[in-house]
Order: structure tokens, then C-alpha cells, then sequence
């Protein structure tokens, strides 16, 4: 099973990505969990950037679908093929979202990762209002970083928003507490 999770910064997916897992593994599964932008050569580039200044729109975009390019022959292919639970934090839906709020076309962004990305069982949308994602970013000691912005991050919640609709898509309000949001994670794969 290839379970993503996704939304703009504050929302808690990286906690959630790990109870989830942890819940897998409960379970006896082997689960692989990882996030995007990796920590491979064009994931590091990437993740330097939202503290130095981002890259151009041109190159961004590049390295990132060069980091998920790597990230999927080496990590995502092979733990699906051996029938592992693979959880990501993040994924092409927000180069989609953050590279479109840059004015790419997200539609573009994502015919080129689905022609060599495969698509998640599973992808949730955690979302919240920029404002409370703000007030969490600056509660967990951070400052917003260049992907932070609020305009931006506005714009990323639309274009995550327009995804749902779509069968494997779940839009999950994560204004609860962590508990609440993984209730509601957990309801939709039992």
C-alpha cells in the first residue's frame, strides 16, 4: 500500500506519518515512511535553499523532479514491489502545489511525475488555515522559512484543495488534535 500525506506546512504530517506507521507495524506490517525533498543530492539542494533563498522557479523544479526521479527507483519502487506499506511526507502533489503557487502549471507538474511516479492508494490532504498553520510553525520554535509565506502558502492550499474529488483523495481537517486527525486517517483504511 503507497499512502502519502500532504498540505501546507503546520499541518502536522510529519507526526501523522509516523503514528500511521507506528499503527502498520501494530499490525505486523512492514511499513518504509521517508519525505520529500529527500536527503539525497538534489533533496539536500532543496531543503539548503528554504533557509538560504529559494532557487529560480526553473531550477526548483528541476531538482525536484530529479530528487523524486532517485527517490523512486531506489526507495518507493522496490518497497512496493516487496509488498511493504510505504508512507510518504510529501510528494509530487506539492511540488504541484508549491511550484504552481510560483506560476507553473500544476496540471503540467503533474503529467510529468505520473509519467514516471506512481500514484498513491492513498493520499490525504491535511489541511488547515494559513493563519493556525502560521501560529504552529512559530509554536514549534521555527520561523517561517522562503516556503512559508503566507501568500504562498494560501496559494498551495488552493491547489491542494482542487485535488479532492478524486477517488483516492481524502481531505482531512486537521484543526483537531493529533488524535483526532489520526482517528480519521485510521477510519478511512480500515
Amino acid at each position: 500500500m503507497f499512502i502519502v500525506l500532504e498540505g501546507i506546512d503546520g499541518t502536522g504530517k510529519s507526526t501523522q506519518c509516523q503514528l500511521l506507521a507506528d499503527w502498520f507495524r501494530e499490525q505486523g506490517r512492514e511499513v518504509v515512511t521517508s519525505r520529500e525533498p529527500t536527503d539525497g543530492p538534489w533533496g539536500s539542494k532543496l531543503r539548503q535553499s528554504a533557509a538560504t533563498g529559494r532557487l529560480s522557479p526553473e531550477d526548483e523544479l528541476d531538482y525536484f523532479l530529479k530528487d523524486r526521479s532517485q527517490h523512486v527507483e531506489e526507495l518507493i519502487k522496490p518497497s512496493l514491489e516487496a509488498g511493504k506499506v510505504v508512507i510518504l511526507d510529501r510528494y509530487y502533489f506539492s511540488t504541484m502545489a508549491y511550484q504552481g503557487s510560483r506560476g507553473f502549471d500544476p496540471t503540467e507538474i503533474r503529467q510529468k511525475n505520473e509519467a514516471f511516479a506512481p500514484i498513491p492508494d492513498h493520499l490525504f490532504i491535511l489541511d488547515l488555515d494559513v493563519d493556525t498553520a502560521h501560529s504552529r510553525i512559530g509554536g514549534r520554535g521555527d520561523s517561517a522559512n522562503e516556503f512559508e509565506k503566507r501568500d504562498s502558502l494560501q496559494k498551495c492550499r488552493d491547489i491542494f484543495l482542487s485535488l479532492t474529488g478524486e477517488p483516492f483523495v481524502h481531505l482531512i481537517d486537521s484543526h483537531g488534535t493529533l488524535e483526532d486527525v489520526q482517528k480519521a486517517i485510521r477510519a478511512v483504511l480500515a
